[in-house]
């Protein structure tokens, strides 16, 4: 979640008319890992769990190249992009962890 409240606050600078691009997909992003994360914990087969767990990843490795994208772009600078991408980095290590721990269980997606 405290990825999510990063991103929020890091679109907040962006140019007005990126609210329905760029912001939209940040955010969309940094929603989606968390509630990909809760769908799956509420599924009750281990495979859907690794799927979604899964479907998480993919939505954490598109905010990454969303803010290079935006630093690219001069929306932000490289230690918002360095700070975000530990997060980011963090987050995939620890969903990573979770998927093989899942795959020793038999439910590799």
């Amino acid at each position: 979640m405290a990825l999510v409240e990063m991103i929020y606050r890091f679109t907040e600078v962006f140019p007005e008319q990126e609210r329905y691009g760029l912001t939209a997909q940040l955010r969309r992003a940094a929603v989606s890992v968390p509630s990909n994360i809760a769908e799956g914990a509420a599924r009750r087969s281990t495979p859907d769990y690794a799927r979604f767990f899964s479907i998480a990843r993919g939505s954490l490795s598109e905010l990454d190249t969303q803010v290079q994208i935006a630093v690219r772009l001069g929306y932000s600078n490289t230690e918002d992009e360095d700070i975000l991408g530990q997060q980011v980095d963090q987050v995939f290590a620890k969903l990573t962890a979770l998927m093989n721990a899942l795959r020793k269980r038999g439910a590799a997606p």
